[in-house]
């Protein structure tokens, strides 16, 4: 379908198609108020207002509520027909998963749950379920108001995912990826650090308050920390990496057990803060 296409269906039916990509209501409705859209930047400009600055709570819990858990089947097939055709292929890699890893699953859902209220949120498209997994644990150590932060913003990464399903023959082309990006490099191996944690905090009050959260990939690379359209406001953020975790599973004892680094945005433009580490040193630099 083409965004044409799109513009062309009943209001009704433009609606239903909304409500796959995000079942909030009042996203939804506030979307039909710019109904048709003039090009796929226009729509994903839209669905970012709304969501961030109309949205409440209340709007943000109710979109994930139209989501299946990781790796749960069952609710896949029964409760979301709907978008069964699109999450299903999202999490495609639960499918291949071991019998362990989907009790783990299951098991970490189920206290993720009970702790802050809502199910897990996580855009599962190219990640494994080892991966997901370890996500899903990683973000149990968040407080409620983190973890609303990091699922709303999984929950928009989804949402534009979903455009692009829907709206298959669109101009993607200027939709920009995350503002920020990072990349580890193990000097002492000559080799990426994969499979560090990494969080992205800023100044609430007089605390810091992590909102997004990922792990560096097989490249130690972090390419989608923010979802597309997500600004970060002219002041100072703190990038951390659990670099303790990371040397144990080498059988290191490291020095530093984490890495901060703060640093300030001052405008609109992609910001790429790589780290470069050993067990003894680290050094960092505004990259691009």
């Amino acid at each position: 379908m083409t965004l044409n296409a799109f513009n062309t269906l009943p209001q009704r039916e433009a609606a239903d198609q909304l409500k796959i990509c995000c079942g909030a209501e009042k996203w939804v409705k506030e979307m039909m108020q710019s109904f048709p859209f003039s090009d796929e930047q226009s729509l994903v400009k839209r669905a970012a207002d709304c969501w961030y600055n109309t949205c409440t709570e209340a709007d943000w819990r109710e979109a994930f509520t139209h989501h299946p858990k990781i790796g749960d089947v069952r609710s896949l097939t029964e409760k979301f027909a709907s978008t069964q055709h699109l999450a299903g292929d999202e999490q495609a890699s639960v499918n291949k998963a071991s019998a362990s890893v989907i009790e783990g699953l299951a098991e970490a859902n189920k206290a993720y749950e009970s702790k802050f209220g809502f199910i897990f949120i996580v855009c599962a498209a190219g990640r494994s379920a080892e991966e997901m997994l370890r996500l899903l644990n990683d973000r149990l150590n968040n407080n409620v108001d983190e973890e609303l932060q990091i699922a709303m913003g999984e929950q928009f990464k989804i949402t534009v995912l979903r455009f692009k399903k829907i709206i298959t023959d669109g101009d993607w082309s200027a939709i920009k990826g995350s503002r920020l990006t990072t990349h580890v490099l193990d000097t002492s191996l000559g080799k990426p650090g994969a499979g560090i944690t990494v969080r992205l905090r800023k100044k609430t009050g007089n605390a810091w308050q992590t909102f997004a959260q990922g792990i560096t990939d097989s490249d130690g690379r972090v390419s989608d920390l923010l979802p597309p359209q997500r600004k970060l406001d002219p002041e100072t953020y703190k990038i951390v990496f659990e670099t303790a975790a990371y040397f144990e599973t080498l059988k290191i004892k490291g020095f530093y057990p984490e890495v901060e680094i703060q640093f300030s945005v001052v405008d609109d433009s992609h910001y790429h803060v790589p780290l470069l580490i050993n067990p003894f040193g680290y050094s960092t630099y505004r990259g691009s």
